[in-house]
């Protein structure tokens, strides 16, 4: 009994030192905020709310000390102006007979990964500019948009981007491998790639990053991830007779490169990302299964 009392007392001390630091953890935060009289009121509290979204508990304290927004998002920013200019040129420009899918232009498009021109390795990267519809580039733009920017208020964009083109590449070379006698158009790949990031970061810290959101979290990604394959799946099987089937191989790719080089790149926030050896692991399996991709393009692939 005496044992049951001591331990139930340590968890009740623990409890309070844990509201104690978070309480002395608030003080400081609203110290901080008072002393930066040049930073408005409103940015902070974005810098807040990011942390929240994005980081587990020991580390929002170290984000929110050096939070600023220089450099500002532009890999995000650049890469959707990108997409949407590609979308609008092919759905205004070219001979469209109306907007929800498009295939007159793409399919035509020097950008589009084709399995006939698989020899213009330019492809493999250069598909993520053209999509077949409203609906696939809307998907896509939102979902990037609102997932990567807070992404790169954080990680800045150099690892949003090394995350965001592993998965693009990585769709591409998986297209080319489980379905490789149709094109593939979209920035799925990336997408999926920082969703699978974001995705095992809420996983792995999901007591740290407020349950609550968390279950919110995870439940609008798994919504966002199913609307989006439903599309994918219909592009690529029930397509109507005149248009032309897309391979769907490049989200599930995309999420798996997240999943991997994603994870580690996100979980690495407060640390020198060249010193971690997860990442260098994920790096290598990354570039073996490039390696084979390549091989069984050159030798092996039905589209020779």
């Amino acid at each position: 009994m005496a044992a049951a009392h001591d331990l139930v007392m340590e968890e009740e001390v623990n409890l309070n030192m844990d509201r104690e630091m978070k309480e002395e953890l608030e003080e400081k935060e609203k110290v901080t905020e008072a002393q930066a009289g040049k930073e408005p009121f409103k940015n902070k509290k974005v810098h807040r709310i990011v942390s929240k979204w994005m980081l587990p508990e020991p580390v929002r304290r170290t984000y929110l000390e050096r939070a600023n927004c220089l450099p500002p998002p532009v890999f995000i920013i650049s890469i959707s102006l990108a997409e949407l200019a590609v979308f609008i040129y092919y759905a205004v420009w070219k001979p469209q007979k109306q907007w929800i899918t498009l295939d007159t232009g793409i399919l035509d498009s020097p950008f589009i990964y084709s399995p006939e021109k698989r020899e213009e390795a330019w492809r493999f990267v250069s598909y993520m500019l053209v999509h077949a519809g409203v609906q696939h580039i809307l998907g896509n733009l939102v979902m990037q948009l609102i997932l990567g920017i807070p992404l790169e208020m954080v990680h800045k964009g150099l690892r949003v981007g090394l995350v965001y083109l592993a998965g693009v590449i990585a769709g591409s070379l998986a297209s080319s491998i489980f379905d490789p006698l149709k094109s593939l158009v979209g920035a799925s790949g990336g997408v999926y790639a920082l969703m699978g990031g974001y995705f095992m970061n809420v996983l792995v810290n999901f007591r740290e990053m407020i349950p609550a959101f968390g279950i919110v979290r995870l439940l609008i990604i798994i919504l966002i991830i199913l609307s989006d394959m439903g599309f994918a799946l219909y592009r690529r099987f029930f397509v109507p007779a005149n248009g032309s089937p897309v391979s769907f191989a490049a989200h599930i790719a995309g999420g798996f490169a997240g999943m991997s080089i994603g994870y580690t790149v996100f979980s690495c926030f407060d640390k020198a990302l060249l010193k971690d050896p997860r990442f260098w692991i994920a790096i290598a399996a990354y570039l073996a299964c490039v390696l084979f991709a390549v091989f069984f393009n050159i030798f092996l692939s039905p589209a020779n």
